[in-house]
């Protein structure tokens, strides 16, 4: 006898079939170790520290473990009140800055700056400089330019005290107090283009 299927019955089946496949996915059905539970934890030698991670003006509670003065793992701190474990991308990615992944260590990061590059104008070789040349270079090229572009007065005759020629882009790579001193610094200047890339 050939009997169709109702919608009812189609529902009741798949969700039988859903929930079966649930509790059985969890199940070791040949007997092995779960696979994830087969890698060692990272904190297993890890010093704990709590530490507030300095990005933004939220203030989430981060645990930062670390072995031999190397991070070797970051995660949010469930205690907090304020993110409750739970961390942004770059809060989570904390433990990058100076170091990284390489065939399972935690190892220095062999290409991260550490001295001044600099390559003149229609060059097509990096120079390497000192850190004073550097300040004395940038702080020339912004008064420079400042200097050539600034605006006392608009075109109504009221006084602006601006240029448009340069912009800041704020970082969330430093804390909030020296955001908050560089945001000062800019707006004495006289920059109107001013942005963050805190956003996620």
């Amino acid at each position: 006898m050939n009997k169709l299927i109702s919608r009812r019955g189609f529902l009741k089946g798949l969700g039988g079939a859903t929930a079966f496949g649930t509790t059985v996915s969890g199940m070791e059905l040949l007997g092995g170790p779960s696979k994830a539970l087969a890698g060692e934890l990272k904190i297993k030698y890890g010093t704990e520290k709590m530490t507030i991670c300095p990005y933004c003006g939220v203030g989430c509670g981060i645990l930062v473990y670390a072995e031999d003065n190397k991070v070797i793992y970051v995660e949010g701190d469930p205690d907090n009140p304020i993110n409750e474990g739970a961390l942004c991308s770059k809060g989570a990615s904390i433990g990058d800055f100076t170091h990284i992944m390489e065939k399972g260590k935690r190892v220095e990061n062999k290409l991260r700056l550490k001295k001044v590059l600099y390559r003149a104008p229609k060059s097509t070789e990096w120079e390497e400089k000192d850190w004073q040349w550097a300040l004395k270079e940038i702080a020339r090229r912004i008064k420079d330019t400042r200097d050539a572009t600034f605006e006392q007065k608009n075109a109504q005759g009221v006084t602006v005290n601006r240029t448009f020629a340069m912009a800041n882009f704020g970082s969330a790579a430093l804390e909030n107090e020296e955001n908050y001193l560089f945001h000062k610094f800019v707006r004495g200047l006289g920059l109107v283009s001013i942005d963050h890339h805190a956003r996620l």
